[in-house]
C-alpha cells in the first residue's frame, strides 16, 4: 500500500495541474480552519480542489507545496490513519525546506474512506502550519459530515452544478462585458443559451451530450444518489416509499410539498409507513443535496413547521426526467436555477405567503445585506400576470419593508405597463450573469 501511497504523492507533486473549467465558489480566509467542500456528488468537488491548488500556485505558492491526493482507490482499501501519517512523514522528507513554512496546501479527496480521518485531519490543524482542503461523498459520510465531524475545525464551501454563467465559462461563450454593453445580437444568443441551459442543466458530464445520452446521465446521478447516499444509510428495508418520494419531489418541481397529505396517498396505496420516516426521508434527501427544500417565511417556528414546504431540485437539468408531458417546463426551471443562483450569492431563502394568500417566491437573507423579495416568471405581458405579481410583491414587501424588490423573468422583453418605484425589474439573464442588480437597483 505504501508504494502505491508513493506512487500517488510523485503524482501529485510532479504532474501538471489540471486545466479545468474555472468556478465562482469562494474559499473562506478563516487562519486556522480547514475548507471542506460540498455538494451533490459529480457537481465537479475533485475539480474545484484542483482548481485551489491552481490559484494558490499563480498567487506565488510553490508547486512542490501544493499536493491533492484521492483516496477514493481499491488498491487502498484498508488504509488507516498510520497510513495517512506515514503519507504525511513522506511528504515533509521529500520536501523538508517547507515544513512549518506558509506555502503548504494539502487536498484530500474522498478522505471518509480512511476510519478514524477526523482525529488525523484535526491533528494536522493542531500541529502543522499547513492549508487544509477536503472533500468527499460516499455512502459512508456525506459531504457535508465532513465539515461537522471536525468539530469547528472546517467551513464548508457549498458546490452546485454549473451556475448559467458557468456553463458559458465551459462552452468557451462566457460574455466579455456587463449586460449594458452587449450588442443586441449577443443579448439574444444568450437569451437563447439559458433556455438551453434550463432544460440541459448544469452537471459538467452533462454538458454537450446528447438528449438520450445525457438523460441517461443524469439519470444514473439521481440513482447512485438515493441508493448509496440514502437508501444504504438509512432507507434499508424499506426503500420503496423513499422512492415514491424521489419521484413525488422531482416531478414537482417548485412545488409545495406536505408530508401529511403524501403519508395520506401512500396509505390509500397499502404503502405502510409512519410520518416521522417520511420527514426523516424528505431531509436525508436535501442533505445529500438531491433537493433543496424551503419552509415558509414566519417568526413563528410551529408555522414554518405546519406549513406545507417548497421543493426543488439542486439542477434544472434533472426536471425533464420525470416531468410526465414531454413539455419543456421553463417556468419552473427558471425559478430552481433563482434559487440556486442566491444559494451561490451566499443568501438563505424562504417563501413568503401573505394573509391575503400572496405568494412570494424568494425572501432572500444575507448578514450585512439587504433582504431581497424576489419573484420569478416566464413573462408580464398579460395584464392579469402582471397585477397577480406585483400584488404578491406589496403585499410580502408590507411585511418585509427594508426588503429590496425584485421581478425576474425569462421574456428579454420589457413589461407593456408601468412598474411601481419599489419594484425592479431584470430579464433573467442579465439577473443571472451580472451581480449588481442583486444588491441595488436593475432596470425597470
Amino acid at each position: 500500500m505504501r508504494e502505491i501511497l508513493r506512487e500517488k504523492l510523485r503524482v501529485a507533486l510532479n504532474e501538471p495541474l489540471p486545466a479545468l473549467t474555472r468556478r465562482d465558489a469562494r474559499f473562506p480566509g478563516v487562519p486556522g480552519k480547514a475548507l471542506a467542500v460540498i455538494g451533490v456528488r459529480r457537481a465537479g468537488k475533485t475539480s474545484l480542489l484542483w482548481q485551489c491548488l491552481g490559484e494558490r500556485l499563480a498567487a506565488g505558492a510553490p508547486r512542490e507545496g501544493l499536493m491533492l491526493v484521492g483516496l477514493e482507490d481499491d488498491r487502498l482499501s484498508g488504509m488507516t490513519t498510520e497510513d495517512l501519517s506515514w503519507l504525511l512523514e513522506e511528504y515533509f522528507r521529500q520536501v523538508p525546506g517547507l515544513r512549518g513554512s506558509t506555502g503548504v496546501t494539502l487536498a484530500f479527496d474522498e478522505i471518509q474512506e480512511v476510519p478514524g480521518w477526523e482525529r488525523f485531519l484535526r491533528r494536522l490543524i493542531d500541529t502543522e502550519n499547513v492549508q487544509l482542503l477536503v472533500s468527499g461523498s460516499s455512502s459512508k459520510l456525506l459531504s457535508r459530515e465532513i465539515a461537522t465531524s471536525l468539530r469547528g475545525r472546517a467551513l464548508e464551501v457549498l458546490l452546485h452544478p454549473f451556475s448559467f454563467r458557468e456553463s458559458l465559462r465551459h462552452a468557451g461563450q462566457e460574455p466579455e462585458a456587463t449586460w449594458d454593453h452587449l450588442s443586441k445580437t449577443r443579448r439574444s444568443d444568450l437569451d437563447s443559451r439559458l433556455r438551453t441551459y434550463l432544460v440541459h442543466g448544469g452537471f459538467p458530464e452533462a454538458q454537450n451530450l446528447q438528449d438520450p445520452d445525457r438523460l441517461t446521465l443524469l439519470r444514473n446521478h439521481v440513482d447512485v444518489v438515493v441508493l448509496r447516499d440514502v437508501i444504504e444509510r438509512h432507507a434499508g428495508s424499506k426503500p420503496l416509499p423513499l422512492r415514491w418520494l424521489q419521484r413525488q419531489l422531482l416531478s414537482n418541481p417548485a412545488g409545495t410539498f406536505s408530508v401529511q397529505k403524501f403519508h395520506d396517498q401512500l396509505k390509500s396505496q397499502g404503502v405502510a409507513v409512519s410520518k416521522d420516516t417520511l420527514h426523516a426521508y424528505l431531509a436525508h434527501l436535501e442533505d445529500a443535496f438531491l433537493v433543496r427544500v424551503l419552509q415558509m417565511s414566519s417568526a413563528s417556528e410551529r408555522q414554518r413547521l405546519v406549513n406545507p414546504r417548497k421543493v426543488y431540485p439542486v439542477d434544472p437539468g434533472l426536471i425533464p426526467l420525470f416531468e410526465r408531458s414531454g413539455r419543456p417546463n421553463l417556468g419552473h426551471a427558471l425559478e430552481t436555477v433563482v434559487l440556486l443562483e442566491l444559494e451561490r450569492r451566499g443568501y438563505e431563502a424562504d417563501y413568503v405567503r401573505t394573509a391575503e394568500g400572496w405568494e412570494v417566491d424568494f425572501l432572500a437573507q444575507a448578514p450585512g445585506r439587504p433582504s431581497l423579495l424576489v419573484q420569478v416568471c416566464t413573462d408580464l405581458q398579460a395584464e392579469e400576470t402582471w397585477r397577480r405579481e406585483i400584488r404578491a410583491l406589496e403585499a410580502a414587501r408590507a411585511l418585509y419593508p427594508e426588503a429590496l424588490c425584485h421581478l425576474v423573468t425569462l421574456d428579454p422583453t420589457p413589461p407593456r405597463l408601468e412598474l411601481p418605484a419599489t419594484i425592479h425589474w431584470a430579464p433573467a439573464t442579465r439577473w443571472l450573469l451580472d451581480s449588481a442588480p442583486i444588491d441595488g437597483d436593475s432596470s425597470r
